[in-house]
């Protein structure tokens, strides 16, 4: 029997397109040039008056008897070996004491002045156009018709964590829509880990605290507005990467072709078994 034709919906508007490969950049620069500053001061604190022989996150390096290198990471009370990972990278035989390897950094070298530019050329780019958006989503209606959840998918949120976990994913005019566990995640991320790195990142600019006071307060003082960012930071990694894997399982030309054009091939039904023999 002759198949349908393909169902094509618009997806996303121009601006959720621009906004999204402009942050997409933004985020490459300011993850890889923070890597810079932190490895400037490998450590992380807690607290107003943080001590800094007890950090609660510190990368760094020791050298054993026989005069190796080791990287090692200490979270709290433990003590790991990271040796070519973190703390110390390279071939062996010129091995490097840093807490992030040059690959990861921007720029790769050593260079703490073109690091803290490129982050602020890049987070000055990335603050405005995020509060843009969340206000778009708001005024235009997109935050109650596309993210805000309905009672009734709560229903159904363990059957959607089990389907992504088995890479299960929306078919038919389902797909229509985002899931539940996508709601939840997108509204996360856009109004609760993404602000928090804007606002941890004033917090710790001088010149911000003395225009903002109540920002050290809010955070708990410089050092741990610092840690929260880092924090926040690597939560935006996660979700990125995680996002990258599962745009490219479930259907990379057509999801990308939805951010680029705005048009998305809505994924057909399966076919039932009675379908499948005729």
């Amino acid at each position: 029997m002759p198949t349908s034709r393909p169902t094509v919906i618009k997806r996303h508007a121009l601006f959720t397109r621009f906004w999204h490969w402009v942050n997409f950049a933004c985020l490459i620069v300011l993850l890889m040039s923070g890597l810079q500053i932190f490895n400037a001061h490998p450590s992380l604190y807690w607290g107003k008056d943080s001590h800094f022989d007890t950090p609660a996150l510190s990368v760094g390096a020791i050298r054993t008897g026989n005069g190796e290198l080791r990287g090692i990471t200490r979270l709290g009370g433990y003590r790991f070996d990271t040796t070519g990972i973190l703390g110390v990278s390279g071939p062996e035989t010129d091995r490097e004491i840093r807490a992030f390897p040059a690959w990861a950094t921007l720029p790769g070298p050593r260079w703490l002045a073109m690091g803290r530019q490129w982050h602020f050329l890049a987070a000055w780019i990335f603050a405005p156009m995020l509060f843009c958006y969340l206000a778009y989503l708001v005024i235009g209606g997109q935050l109650w018709r596309r993210l805000l959840p309905r009672r009734q998918e709560w229903r159904h949120l363990g059957k959607t964590i089990i389907d992504h976990a088995r890479l299960r994913f929306p078919r038919g005019e389902e797909a229509r829509h985002y899931n539940l566990l996508q709601k939840l995640t997108y509204l996360l991320i856009l109004f609760v880990v993404a602000p928090m790195v804007v606002l941890t990142g004033l917090t710790m600019s001088p010149t911000m605290d003395a225009a903002w006071p109540w920002l050290l307060d809010l955070f708990g003082g410089r050092q741990t507005a610092r840690t929260l960012h880092f924090l926040c930071a690597a939560a935006l990694l996660a979700f990125f990467i995680v996002h990258v894997l599962l745009v490219l399982v479930s259907g990379a030309i057509n999801n990308l072709r939805s951010m680029i054009t705005g048009r998305y091939v809505l994924p057909p039904e399966k076919e039932t078994r009675d379908d499948a023999s005729q």
